[in-house]
């Protein structure tokens, strides 16, 4: 691709989707024809298709595994210290973990210009939308569109931002005959990129404001069809750029003093700046003052039991499409079958029952990041923990009490939702005459012995988001308890002490059913210094927002990833059987560089236009 066709095909041999008629439709069908230019924006309906076009490249999380392009999306659970998928080194996604890639590797070279599609998409639908047929599209859906491609437009560059750093803010409009010189255009400094992208928002969400009405309400996605921009999404999605900015990685870092512009221009400020702190708890703030409760709420279920209440919250607020805390999604992905499928337990030897590869598997240090039942983390000599031995345990999702390894014991809901471990009773029991038992032991149903890749490396596989069913359902980008926990994060960086950090990071143990942070009868007494607050804030978010592809970032802006990525991954004794099984056993050395902290600007891109410099180190 040339370098004109990069920057003015606003959508190179334009598509529509199929006819609308629902959500799913709107948002999710596959471009399967041409449109001619001057025709996009004749009627109604061909401009639903243009503005479904750019919601059709929101990624699909569910498809990125393994290999390739990943469905528009990275790899952001099994190259962080999440999980992994070290039972298949021939991967190429294994390779993150190494740190062994070049600017030419297939995802780096894929997701900037799969990013850049939607945005210029976007822009000309901006630019043309109010010249549409006055008979077809009314001014009231002609503000609304424009709020909603303006929104979306905002968060493809946000999602850029966060892997690549400053990037290429497109201009809204290219002559047609641009010369090549002109069409060159250099990386935009940072702080310019999140003041472009927040004022975007803030516009998206008043062009969405001014088009409500007695049924529509700007809160709420037009036409019921979840999944479209609404003005909480704009305000949410504000609210992370703004931690963005804030955050160690990009507030006053050194290690980028030396990405500049060709002309001298640094593109990252070199100055620690407190007041983004501010800004970021303002605008989480802002959104939960406006949203909270109306909107948006702390998924709960209702329980007679209280910490099975908790499990079922917590496992259900990922797979229960659309619920209370449900900002942001993407509808109706395609490929959970595929998902479900690495996450499920080989289960050789059983019958009548759906069985999957079992592979995805869940890192040692997650396991130990849950707290226990008492709120407590395991390393506290208070906590009841126990390295050895055995009990007999009923957990939530059991029909009985069975033998359980004590590390296992008395943990917190979270921890059942997570984590599948070994002779825990499977969520799929099919029509099978006997229990199916998870067996991650050498010569178990599910054990290294059954295959030479299709195995649990660590003895471990990622429950959460798994479902007995493999039907197409949504992926929840942004909830509520991620702004709570932002929220909390930001007060507490630039407002150590405020009674409102603990509140909202209580409020989210509290829906986990894990006592709270206080000083009252029953509550874990919290640090007294801001980095024993901080690190207790960095702990929560781990394990609320496990397996839902945050804490790769989280470790990066924070610039904690060159310490936790370069720690040896470790599990259970997968070549162990018996009681050789559970030794904690070293199963992968893993690298990260300061260079990874940022992803590289593909070769590609590099070498087409000639303004464009790399990042540090690639």
């Amino acid at each position: 691709m040339n370098i004109k066709n990069y920057f003015l095909s606003a959508f190179a041999g334009l598509f529509f989707l199929l006819a609308l008629g629902s959500c799913k439709k709107f948002l999710n069908d596959i471009p399967n024809d041409s449109l001619p230019a001057d025709s996009i924006f004749a009627n109604l309906a061909n401009v639903n298709d243009y503005l479904a076009q750019v919601y059709a490249n929101i990624p699909d999380p569910y498809v990125n595994n393994r290999t390739g392009n990943a469905g528009r999306c990275g790899y952001f659970n099994y190259i962080c210290d999440d999980a992994n998928y070290f039972s298949h080194p021939e991967f190429t996604s294994t390779n993150f973990m190494f740190s062994t890639l070049s600017p030419s590797f297939t995802t780096f070279e894929y997701l900037w210009p799969e990013f850049y599609k939607p945005v210029r998409t976007a822009t000309d639908f901006i630019n043309k939308i109010d010249g549409a047929n006055p008979a077809q599209v009314s001014d009231y859906l002609k503000a609304h569109y424009k709020g909603e491609a303006r929104g979306m437009r905002a968060i493809f560059y946000f999602w850029l931002l966060r892997l690549y750093g400053p990037v290429v803010i497109l201009p809204d409009v290219i002559p047609a005959d641009a010369t090549d010189a002109e069409l060159f255009k250099e990386r935009t400094p940072f702080d310019s990129c999140v003041n472009y992208i927040s004022r975007q928002l803030d516009t998206a969400y008043m062009e969405i404001t001014s088009s409500k009405t007695a049924t529509q309400l700007p809160e709420r996605p037009l036409n019921n069809e979840y999944g479209r921009i609404t003005t909480g999404i704009c305000k949410a999605y504000k609210e992370q750029v703004l931690m963005l900015a804030a955050s160690p990685l990009f507030n006053g870092n050194p290690s980028l003093a030396t990405l500049k512009n060709q002309d001298g221009t640094p593109l990252t400020n070199q100055a620690y700046d407190q007041q983004k702190w501010k800004l970021a708890a303002d605008a989480a703030k802002g959104f939960i003052d406006e949203f909270v409760p109306s909107t948006y709420s702390l998924y709960t279920v209702t329980d007679t039991n209280a910490f099975n209440a908790a499990y079922k919250a917590c496992r259900d607020v990922v797979t229960t499409d659309w619920n209370s805390e449900w900002i942001f999604g993407k509808s109706m992905c395609t490929t959970v079958g595929s998902y479900v499928n690495q996450a499920s337990p080989k289960l050789v030897g059983y019958l009548n029952v759906t069985v999957g590869l079992g592979f995805y598997s869940v890192n040692q240090s997650m396991v130990d990041a849950y707290f226990m039942k008492n709120g407590l983390p395991i390393t506290d000599a208070t906590s009841g923990y126990q390295q050895t031995g055995f009990t007999d345990f009923k957990n939530p999702y059991d029909v009985k009490a069975r033998s359980t390894f004590n590390q296992w014991v008395n943990r917190e809901p979270r921890f059942y939702v997570g984590v599948t471990y070994n002779k825990g009773l499977w969520l799929d029991q099919g029509s099978s005459a006997t229990e199916v038992i998870s067996d991650f032991s050498y010569n178990g149903s599910s054990g290294r012995v059954q295959s030479s890749t299709d195995f649990s490396a660590t003895g471990y596989l990622v429950r959460k988001n798994i479902t007995q069913s493999r039907s197409n359902r949504g992926w929840c980008y942004l909830r509520l308890a991620q702004i709570y926990l932002d929220y909390a994060e930001a007060l507490n960086e630039y407002d150590p002490g405020n009674a409102d950090i603990l509140k909202y990071v209580n409020l989210v143990r509290a829906r986990a059913g894990v006592p709270g942070y206080g000083t009252e009868s029953g509550q874990v007494a919290p640090p007294t210094s801001q980095e024993g607050v901080r690190e207790l804030i960095q702990h929560e978010r781990q394990v609320e927002l496990a397996f839902e592809e945050v804490r790769y970032f989280d470790l990066r802006r924070w610039k904690l990833a060159s310490t936790y990525l370069n720690q040896p991954v470790y599990g259970m004794n997968a070549y162990g059987s018996g009681n050789d099984f559970y030794q904690r056993t070293l199963v992968q050395n893993i690298r990260f560089q300061q260079r990874d902290y940022l992803w590289p600007i593909p070769s590609s891109e590099v070498r087409k236009d000639a303004k464009l410099v790399q990042n540090p180190g690639w």
